[in-house]
């Protein structure tokens, strides 16, 4: 059995708690395909100086944010891992020095507030990748590629950030759009990614929006990994659900189709 990859665009850990069009795609997501054997997320929340993959049994949950209601901090959602996918990550990786993290690190809200509409029942085991944040654009793009085999083994791959992502300039008055910069930012990714060069994602950080879109890397490199995926795999990406919201964030997710 093979499994499938797919970007979704987080926004605020309080999409873990509501309902709404984003996160009916990411349960539509999971509807539409078996449950895999497990999961590999790369989260935009694990953004460190390392290569590295959580490799414990009982990974905990961490509710790396504040200032949001007590309920989301009391929020579980009691995956299991799995060492032998970690082992399996880090075997397809031989160039780099991969740290299997038995505790400092865990399943963080860049992962569970998505998984658990993509897989309400907590029932397929989780195991996070970090973005190494010392590595050039193209390196995620590489290590994508190089993770492509995980499909063919009943692994999903699931890449959770934001293409737009400026907490900073916030626009509370622009509920469901972007400012023009932050739509035709996500419009001109919405075209790399869907057509025939998808890896050309990474050229977006050249971009004369790319320091309002994307100020810092670490919520848009995960889509590297799954246009990394996708050249390899031979598969087209496909609009799980688009739009931006607040002005500068954009909730556009993708899939391979």
């Amino acid at each position: 059995m093979t499994s499938t990859a797919a970007f979704l665009g987080h926004g605020s850990p309080m999409n873990a708690l509501e309902h709404n069009r984003y996160t009916q795609s990411w349960t539509s997501f999971g509807a539409a395909h078996p449950k895999p054997k497990a999961v590999l997320c790369v989260s935009a929340h694990w953004y460190v100086n390392a290569v590295a993959v959580t490799a414990m049994q009982n990974p905990r949950t961490i509710y790396d944010f504040g200032g949001f209601p007590q309920e989301l901090f009391q929020y579980e959602y009691p995956v299991v891992g799995s060492p032998d996918v970690a082992q399996r990550v880090a075997d397809l990786l031989p160039q780099h020095k991969v740290v299997m993290d038995q505790s400092n690190w865990g399943i963080d809200h860049g992962t569970w507030s998505v998984l658990c509409h993509v897989y309400p029942d907590a029932d397929v085991p989780v195991v996070q990748l970090s973005i190494n944040a010392q590595l050039p654009a193209l390196d995620h793009v590489e290590i994508g590629r190089l993770l492509a085999p995980l499909l063919a083994e009943d692994i999903m791959v699931v890449g959770s950030g934001n293409i737009v992502h400026n907490l900073g300039i916030i626009d509370w008055g622009l509920v469901g759009k972007g400012a023009v910069w932050a739509e035709e930012f996500d419009a001109q990714a919405r075209q790399i990614l869907t057509g025939a060069n998808p890896t050309d994602i990474v050229s977006l950080l050249d971009h004369p929006h790319a320091r309002k879109a994307v100020p810092t890397a670490e919520h848009f490199l995960p889509i590297a990994y799954i246009a990394g995926i996708a050249e390899v795999s031979g598969k087209s990406i496909e609009v799980l659900v688009s739009g931006c919201e607040l002005g500068s964030l954009s909730m556009t997710s993708y899939a391979l189709s």
